[in-house]
């Protein structure tokens, strides 16, 4: 594939080393082990710092169910997730707080920051500056930096080092362990450069219709955020649900279709058999409809390639709509220009 002189920041090549941040993320938390009995944490974010904490929620269920733990600490060990100026209830009760913010000046993540100082809260955060840096310094929070590797690297890319930087602190603490190796990032960095056609040509297809993302309750996450990388980097609204609740109401809802849709749904063979039977015939039923829809197999042995392979198909996908509406994928002016008016 070549460069297109649209991607002025050549997105392409940031996509092509996404892989690569899962051992620095890991690398970044070597040595953070907050104290505490932590039955919790609460991972306070906005928009593509947010991300990780919903990956991890499936990544710690995933790797705790298997584990068979006798302690209950880690049995029933909880992500909350807070995308507020306020922090939860849950973030007082034994909860280790976890503030992300690529930037360090998101004003709603650090309204939670103040909280958890004010009410001297275990804290780590993690940014690649900003006011979250400022305010961590002053008050001898651990401060995890998070790189800046290319010119307007966007939040929403940086999800691996998110998401491993906090899984070793997780495993720093006791709740998890190993779960990264260097054949699975080999694997994944293999790929990423395979579905890289795939994703252009289920980009085309797309193209000038709405996307309609799904997953089922396990994976749902996996399809909210490529529901956001529609949204960021093609610049087009997307929406997304997930298998059985879809099947209850909204499918419904395209009785009469008010636009162009085109269904994407990330199925899962080793889930439940009645969600794989759903997905096959909601897309007969939506063909009866003259609805268009793809069924994509969410690869992988381990969970970690599971995620992330669907995540960088997601982004490639995502990558080249943008190209197909001439747009530039990186930079999102509607957030910075809401941003300005909002001081």
């Amino acid at each position: 594939m070549k460069e297109n002189k649209l991607d002025k920041f050549n997105l392409r090549k940031v996509i092509l080393q996404e892989a690569e941040q899962i051992k620095v993320g890991l690398s970044l938390a070597e040595n953070v082990k907050p104290q505490g009995d932590f039955k919790s944490i609460t991972i306070s974010g906005m928009g593509g710092s947010a991300l990780p904490a919903d990956i991890l929620d499936i990544l710690v269920k995933d790797f705790l169910r298997k584990s068979e733990s006798q302690d209950d600490i880690k049995r029933y060990f909880e992500i909350y997730r807070n995308r507020t100026y306020h922090l939860p209830e849950e973030a007082y009760d034994k909860s280790l707080n976890v503030v992300c913010s690529y930037s360090g000046n998101t004003e709603e993540t650090i309204s939670s920051l103040r909280e958890v100082v004010k009410n001297k809260l275990p804290c780590v955060a993690l940014s690649n500056g900003g006011m979250v840096e400022k305010i961590c310094q002053e008050n001898n929070i651990p401060h995890i930096q998070i790189p800046y590797p290319f010119e307007n690297f966007q939040p929403r890319i940086a999800t691996g080092y998110f998401v491993f930087a906090i899984w070793k602190i997780l495993q720093n603490i006791g709740i998890v362990g190993e779960v990264v190796s260097d054949e699975i990032v080999a694997n994944l960095e293999k790929k990423i450069v395979e579905t890289e056609e795939y994703g252009q040509g289920l980009a085309q297809k797309i193209f000038r219709k709405t996307p309609i993302v799904y997953s089922t309750d396990k994976f749902k996450a996996l399809a909210m955020v490529w529901k956001i990388k529609f949204n960021e980097n093609s610049k087009t609204p997307a929406f997304w649900n997930y298998f059985s609740e879809v099947n209850h109401n909204e499918m419904v809802g395209f009785t009469n279709p008010q636009a162009d849709f085109h269904f994407i749904m990330l199925r899962d063979k080793a889930g439940h058999p009645q969600n794989i039977k759903r997905m096959e015939v909601m897309a007969k039923l939506l063909k009866k409809n003259n609805l268009d829809s793809e069924i994509i197999d969410i690869e992988g042995g381990e969970i970690v390639e599971k995620v992330f392979s669907t995540l960088y198909l997601g982004d490639w996908v995502s990558y080249y709509l943008a190209l197909e509406y001439e747009t530039d994928p990186t930079p999102v002016q509607m957030v910075e220009e809401f941003k300005k008016l909002i001081k």
